[in-house]
């Protein structure tokens, strides 16, 4: 691994090492329009590409640009970027969408919803999805450091775009985090806490330790899982003086009550993977956190061939320490069929990188299907390959399902992107599918809560 050169890129030839490592300086020089990204890149990169950029801002994107100057330098590492290596280049493809990008004829699926998951549909708490039998999901906030094209939580993280109002929530922020908490002291079945958003990475510390120490407090809570994408992407958060007070203190709480604190993480491509993330990583271990583990997504252009897979995991785990865990399936979201793989071809994936890696490190391929969770590619129980249709079944109940007595009985649907099934499947998804533009522009649904209800 070698560090990127960030004086490479002309609006930073004179930041200096400590500007680079400084967290604060990292988010005040984030890129966030085209303006500013041509005041760090100038003529490097083509008017083309500038236009290409702003117009899938205004027609396409549902996740507006929020890019830390250390994400950008991961693009074209070991060169001066170029138009051409810009947009071949596979962090920029996943992190730096463009509009020649998106699917002409299919941007999104016909099916494709803005929450696909269902989550706020299972909020038993504002923010507290209850969705597996004895895990729960705490998003504590709504942003993060930075802002991916395809991220599940498109609904309601980052700021509205011109093509979708974000879900805002409704309660104080400690109004909201005593909900959960009031929850989960009152449902003992509820073992596992990953506290998300968002990302971690923007809750203050102070705050993100009172939450964590709360969940400490009560016996039942035996796994806490903290998610953030920025210690891959805004490493010097996590390195900073606050980063090791807090998080070490933390570990050693939970390492004297028996719980086990791990920090999961978001890389989908090897260049990802830097000396300064690793040194993150490292800071966590000596902190005290039991493990550090990636949950990536399988992307076209990015990740989908068995060598680029294993490229990824390989430097995640030799040069960062990290546990490649999971890689899903990009979920149904708007404007993401040109990012998504097919189920078919996740399972070949999954075969091939079989054999390489230890066991314990080889990450499981799964697709997370509306209603039923995470499922291993293997697992369906009915493919149709040609319409691209898949058939799952599940073995537990949501709170969503507790008084149908059919729940278990019934199959649920994943589709794959339907410009990659053969030319007999296109036509009859042209003549069947429904219109898409409605589950783009659609207002947010507010969520039904039930405040005090256990599982």
């Amino acid at each position: 691994m070698t560090e990127p050169d960030w004086r490479r890129i002309p609006g930073w030839r004179d930041v200096t090492p400590e500007q680079w490592r400084d967290p604060q300086w990292q988010r005040v020089h984030c890129v966030k329009n085209a303006r500013q990204l041509r005041a760090a890149y100038g003529d490097l990169l083509s008017e083309d590409f500038y236009r290409d950029l702003k117009r899938d801002q205004a027609e396409r994107a549902t996740m507006s640009l929020l890019l830390p100057p250390y994400v950008l330098s991961m693009m074209v590492p070991d060169a001066v970027p170029s138009t051409e290596a810009m947009y071949a280049d596979p962090v920029r493809r996943h992190m730096l969408p463009v509009f020649s990008d998106r699917d002409e004829e299919w941007p999104s699926h016909p099916y494709a919803s803005r929450d696909s998951l269902h989550e706020a549909e299972m909020w038993t708490a504002e923010g507290l999805t209850h969705r597996y039998p004895t895990k729960v999901l705490a998003e504590l906030v709504s942003t993060c450091p930075q802002y991916c094209g395809h991220c599940t939580r498109m609904d309601l993280v980052g700021n509205s775009t011109p093509q979708i109002s974000k879900l805002k929530f409704s309660v104080k922020q400690q109004d909201r985090y005593e909900s959960m908490l009031d929850y989960l002291r009152a449902t003992p079945t509820v073992r596992d806490v990953v506290v998300s958003g968002g990302d971690v990475a923007n809750v203050p510390w102070p705050r993100l330790e009172s939450f964590v120490s709360a969940l400490l407090e009560l016996d039942h809570i035996r796994d806490i899982r903290l998610a953030s994408k920025a210690l891959m992407d805004l490493p010097q958060h996590w390195l900073s003086d606050d980063a090791r007070r807090t998080m070490g203190g933390l570990a050693e709480t939970a390492r004297k009550r028996g719980v086990s604190l791990a920090v999961h993480t978001h890389v989908n491509n090897a260049q990802q993977v830097t000396p300064l993330n690793a040194e993150a990583a490292r800071s966590l271990f000596e902190s005290g956190v039991r493990d550090v583990r990636n949950q990536g997504v399988l992307m076209r252009g990015v990740n989908d061939t068995p060598k680029e897979l294993l490229d990824l995991c390989f430097a995640l785990l030799d040069g960062a320490g990290v546990m490649p865990y999971y890689f899903y399936l990009c979920d149904m979201i708007p404007n993401a069929e040109h990012w998504r793989v097919s189920l078919g071809h996740a399972q070949e994936l999954q075969q091939a990188i079989m054999g390489y890696l230890p066991g314990f490190a080889t990450p499981r391929l799964v697709c997370d299907v509306p209603f039923v969770g995470k499922r291993w590619v293997h697992q369906v129980d009915h493919y149709d390959r040609e319409h691209g249709i898949s058939y799952w079944t599940k073995n537990y109940l949501t709170s969503l399902e507790r008084d149908d007595p059919y729940a278990l009985a019934k199959t649920h649907e994943y589709y794959d992107p339907i410009q990659t099934l053969k030319p007999e499947g296109q036509e009859w998804w042209r003549t069947h599918g429904r219109a898409q533009q409605a589950p783009v522009a659609a207002t947010p649904r507010t969520a039904s809560i039930t405040s005090g209800e256990t599982e």
